[in-house]
This record gives C-alpha cells, structure tokens and sequence, in this order.
C-alpha cells in the first residue's frame, strides 16, 4: 500500500454542527507496513470539556489549557500530513472534525478518507463488535496504551489497517491493497465484496 496517514481525533462531543470542538489529535504515517512517524498534540479551543468527557478520555481541563492553541496544532498537522491519503476508525467522526478544524484556518482537505470501521464490518464479519478496542482484542493486536487517547488509538488504528490488509492479501489473494481499493471496498454491501474483488483482479490483470 502507499503511505497512508492514519489520524484519530480526541473531542468534546460528537459534532462540530452542535459547538463540539477538538482537544487533541494524533497522526501515524504508514509505508510498507511499518509505521515511519508520528504527531501528536493537545489543544486548546478555548471550550468547556464535559465531565464525563474529562473522565472518559483522561484529557483534562488543565491539560488542555496548558496545551497549544487549537489553530497551531491544526497548521502544524496539516503541514505535517499534506496529501497523504487518510485513514480513521470511524472515519465519518474523525472526517467531520478534521474538516471543521481545518476551516477555522481558512485549509480544505485535499484528500478522502478510507475508514478502518466500515472496512472491518466487510472484512472481518466474525468480529463480535467493530469498535475500536473489541478489533483490536478480536484480533490480538497490541494495545498502544489507554483507549480513548489520540496516539494509542491512531496506532491500534493503523495495525488493524494492515491487518485487514493482510486479510485481503490471504484469503482473497489481493496483490495489491491501495488506499483507493479500500474505499471501493468500504462502499460496497458485504454480499458484494467476492464480487468486487474479482472485479479489481481482472482489472489489475488485463
């Protein structure tokens, strides 16, 4: 796969529409398999953080008020991801705050998201849940560190990516796993996966 920037938002709720802002963020980049650097940051946004958020996360309001205005994180990791292709757990929530946050500094993402979360629905059925930590169980991934932190959910993130990478080069013998495969994949229903991926075979071997 080329590289890949596999990015994980900590918020103080669910929507940017509803006033809901970031309070930290981490990038892991991936090539050939092995992950080749890192970025992360608390930031301040000058918001309230709910309680239960404060508990949830661990992420507290000192913490974050001792930590860099919102926009200069946002430069910096925009600088820091550029064009690389994007890949979140739950992509449709990591996607509406890299979106919102971006705006705030007047940059538009250049690039899509491919979604671990939809991926795994597709790829690894069995799985008693698709969140995050039960994946990660499920598949005897390593636990980076605490659930719910940016840098060890972005890192649990990125090897249940290549180890559903690893199931399409296995059991359904993909040569080739790219970011826009990924996508096409997470797009369509199970029962058309086989469908799909011989679709992409006899492409790839025309």
């Amino acid at each position: 796969m080329e590289v890949v920037a596999v990015i994980d938002f900590e918020t103080t709720g669910l929507s940017p529409a509803q006033g809901d802002r970031a309070t930290e963020i981490a990038v892991v980049i991936l090539q050939d398999g092995q992950v080749v650097d890192r970025y992360q940051s608390l930031m301040n946004a000058g918001v309230r953080i709910p309680a239960y958020i404060q508990e949830l996360t661990g992420i507290s309001a000192a913490m974050v008020r001792a930590a860099p205005p919102v926009a200069q994180v946002m430069r910096e990791v925009a600088d820091f991801v550029g064009d690389v292709p994007l890949v979140a757990h739950n992509a449709a929530f990591d996607g509406k705050f890299w979106d919102a946050e971006l705006a705030r500094i007047n940059r538009t993402r250049r690039q899509e998201f491919a979604c671990s979360l939809l991926l795994s629905r597709r790829l690894l059925p069995q799985a008693p849940s698709h969140k995050l930590g039960a994946l990660v169980e499920f598949a005897g991934l390593p636990v980076a560190g605490c659930y719910h932190r940016a840098l060890a959910d972005a890192e649990m993130a990125a090897s249940l990516l290549l180890r559903l990478e690893e199931e399409l080069r296995d059991r359904y013998k993909v040569r080739e796993v790219s970011h826009a495969l990924l996508r096409k994949i997470q797009g369509v229903p199970k029962a058309k996966l086989a469908q799909c991926l011989d679709s992409h075979q006899a492409v790839r071997q025309a």
